[in-house]
This record gives structure tokens, C-alpha cells and sequence, in this order.
């Protein structure tokens, strides 16, 4: 319906409040990256974990639901690319594993809220 898309403000959605956390440690975690890859992997996947909070505060800025499970629809697709990324810098031997670990840990925290937000959105 017009309008639903719009209700509360952005800092109360769940799956905005935790993307935001998961691009803080996004950024804390590709610190310790190797500084070759800063225009990189570095940088593609900063730019992925900030794509997640910016889509779904776009979205929820829209004036439809429809338009709302649209960007929450780019968002999990920003997170499934960050998801790789995190792999590969793994793979790299790039981050320690306990710290990969925690923030494969959110990202997947994340992707579940977002899946269960676009699933409430297709309800309506």
C-alpha cells in the first residue's frame, strides 16, 4: 500500500540498525588488509557493506511497498557479493579466521532479517 513503505524511521529497522554494525566491522576488519588491495578487494568490499544500509534506507524512503522490496532486494544482493569477498580475502589468508568468523557471523544475522523484511513485504 502507498505510504507503508515510509512508516517509522529508518533507525528503527532491525535489518538497517545491523547492516550499519556489520559496515563497522567491515571497515575495522579490511584495516589489516594488505594495502595493494586497496583499490581492490578493499575497496569493492566496503563499497558492499555500505550498499546494505544505503539500499535499505533508500527502500524505506520510497513511497511503496513495492518499492521498498525492490532496494531490500539490492541489499541482499550487496550481501551475498560482500559474503564473497569476506571469502576470498579469507581464502587470501588475509583475515584471521575468528575474525572472519564474527563477521560472516553478522553478515549471515543480517541476510536472515533482510530475507524475513522482503518476505513481510511480498505479504502485503
Amino acid at each position: 500500500m502507498a505510504g507503508d513503505a515510509a512508516k517509522g524511521s529508518i533507525e528503527d529497522l532491525m535489518a538497517w540498525s545491523r547492516s550499519m554494525d556489520l559496515v563497522e566491522a567491515v571497515y575495522r576488519l579490511t584495516t589489516a588488509w594488505p594495502r595493494d588491495e586497496l583499490y581492490g578487494l578493499i575497496n569493492q568490499a566496503r563499497r558492499a557493506a555500505v550498499s546494505v544500509p544505503s539500499n535499505l534506507a533508500e527502500g524505506h524512503g520510497r513511497r511503496t511497498d513495492g518499492q521498498f522490496r525492490h532496494f531490500v532486494s539490492i541489499a541482499i544482493g550487496s550481501l551475498m557479493e560482500l559474503k564473497t569477498q569476506l571469502l576470498i580475502a579469507s581464502r587470501l589468508g588475509y583475515t584471521p579466521e575468528a575474525d572472519s568468523a564474527a563477521v560472516l557471523a553478522l553478515l549471515d544475522e543480517v541476510a536472515k532479517i533482510s530475507f524475513g523484511l522482503k518476505k513481510a513485504l511480498d505479504k502485503r
